[in-house]
């Protein structure tokens, strides 16, 4: 169809290489909005006008609207039937059709030829991960085709090879390559090459963060497919994002759905669905941890820095301004990480401080540093595991919630930028470390506060997933020798003060 759509695609199970847009045997067709675009939405010259009819008398040239469509699964050497019960709904009842006629001024169907059968599929990633995002420069997917399936065409995304195509004389197709790797088109994609719901540059919000961007889609069409066959599952599906991490299953079949398309307002049925569980594992992704912890308080001059060798260690006997970590890449790579010679190695380091202690609140600073000379992280998120976040918390700087913790007895909170101010951490340069940072205001539990034992540290820290290496428990800032509690010696400070000024004034 171009220039309108049906509503509702019906039961097309039977159809099983194109399938049609609609089988239903009482199809209820609407316009287009003005909008629409040309090439994907199936734009007609004297359609989409919303589904709005002007007065013949108001304005003639916007009194008539018109689609095309074309109609298969005809009986042998029929030129066709006209269709019965026509009805028109403007946009609730009251109108009255007669039978089509020849030549009806209202509606006229014109029969066209068959078109050649295909297989079209739409490929959907759904990032579930809370706190892990993928990054630029994107995700790649790929699998291996079971027969000599090759990918005729694509839409909001494209395989970064072609392959062999030399057995076709005609029509190319878009790859022919056993095993194509497919990645993501950019934002700024034009129309002709879209499809709903693509193109972020490969991009995917973590769930939590932004929901809305934590997913993407594109189409495609596969064919040189064996004969009566609908098409088999491909094998060893892969996803990199960008890069190692990820392992996949098999995909498996599920119950086909009903997809919602054109913004919700039609209905298609899926004839299959296949889906698949990819997971991630730090140990495949990197051969070091990327992120460190150190620690700080008011109430103690030492700083807890980041455990010695963290992400690996310094081998030079000097001390130069930059170094290059040496399993934190592949080495046929360019994109090695050079980053700040420290003792701990790490690209990253987060930095937490108890700042002051108040009678119902207690105040912290926490910082992000960029140790890395190379790179700037994007959308970054930083994950938090304190027993303090199950009281109410104010934070200034940066946007965050809590995540629910499901066999972890400390609350888990979430932090990452605010748009146009701090979403993304600069890269090191010779001045200075890129850095962002905000305070946290928490309020107190009256029956589990206290600065003793190392209580008011985070218990675990991530970075984008990632987990950042925390100092030993027993190298934590501690509070002064003879000192029980902060909360009492201020208590005990404030008791004296009020007996001194007693006694000043009864003198």
């Amino acid at each position: 169809m171009s220039g309108a759509f049906a509503i509702q695609e019906g039961n097309c199970s039977s159809f099983k290489y194109q399938v049609p847009p609609s089988c239903k045997k009482d199809p209820v067709m609407v316009d287009l909005m003005p909008d629409a675009s040309p090439e994907q939405d199936g734009w007609l010259l004297a359609c989409c006008h919303g589904g709005i009819l002007a007065a013949y008398a108001v304005d003639p040239s916007m009194s008539n609207s018109s689609f095309e469509l074309t109609i298969g699964n005809l009986e042998k050497n029929s030129a066709g039937y006209k269709p019965l019960n026509l009805t028109l709904m403007a946009p609730g009842p009251g109108y009255t059709c007669v039978p089509l006629k020849d030549m009806n001024p209202i509606v006229s169907l014109v029969t066209a030829g068959r078109r050649k059968e295909q297989v079209s599929a739409r490929v959907t990633i759904q990032n579930y991960y809370q706190y892990r995002h993928i990054e630029k420069p994107g995700w790649k997917l790929g699998w291996t085709w079971t027969r000599n399936e090759v990918i005729w065409s694509m839409s909001g995304a494209f395989a970064i090879k072609q392959g062999n195509c030399a057995s076709f004389k005609y029509q190319i197709p878009h790859s022919c390559r056993k095993d194509p790797v497919i990645v993501d088109l950019m934002p700024d994609a034009l129309p002709q090459n879209r499809s709903n719901g693509c193109c972020h540059g490969g991009v995917l919000a973590a769930y939590a963060v932004n929901p809305s961007l934590s997913n993407t889609s594109f189409e495609v069409t596969v064919g040189n497919l064996e004969q009566n066959t609908p098409g088999y599952k491909p094998l060893n599906l892969t996803l990199k994002g960008p890069g190692p991490g990820y392992t996949c299953d098999q995909l498996v079949d599920t119950i086909p759905t009903v997809s919602s398309v054109i913004g919700g307002r039609r209905e298609e049925q899926v004839l299959r669905t296949w889906k698949s569980t990819c997971t991630y594992s730090s140990y495949l992704a990197n051969k070091m941890p990327v992120c460190c912890a150190s620690l700080s308080s008011f109430y103690n001059p030492k700083v807890t820095s980041c455990p010695s060798c963290s992400c690996g260690c310094n081998v030079s006997d000097r001390v130069p301004k930059s170094c290059i970590r040496d399993d934190s890449i592949p080495s046929d790579s360019p994109n090695v990480d050079i980053v700040q010679c420290t003792d701990h190695m790490c690209p990253l380091r987060i930095h937490w401080h108890i700042k002051n202690n108040y009678m119902d609140h207690w105040r912290v600073k926490l910082t992000v540093s960029n140790y890395n000379y190379e790179k700037n992280y994007s959308d970054w998120n930083v994950l938090v595991q304190h027993p303090g976040f199950g009281q109410p918390a104010s934070v200034y700087s940066f946007n965050s919630t809590m995540l629910p913790a499901i066999g972890v007895p400390e609350e888990v909170a979430l932090f990452w930028g605010k748009p146009f101010y701090n979403t993304e951490l600069l890269q090191a340069d010779k001045d200075q470390l890129g850095s962002v940072t905000t305070e946290i205001l928490l309020q107190k539990d009256s029956e589990s506060f206290t600065l003793n034992n190392g209580w008011a540290f985070p218990r675990t820290i991530y970075f984008n997933g990632e987990n950042c290496q925390m100092p030993l428990p027993d190298t934590f800032p501690m509070l002064p020798n003879g000192s029980t509690a902060l909360h009492s010696q201020f208590l005990l400070h404030l008791i004296a003060v009020y007996l001194t000024y007693r006694i000043f004034v009864g003198f």
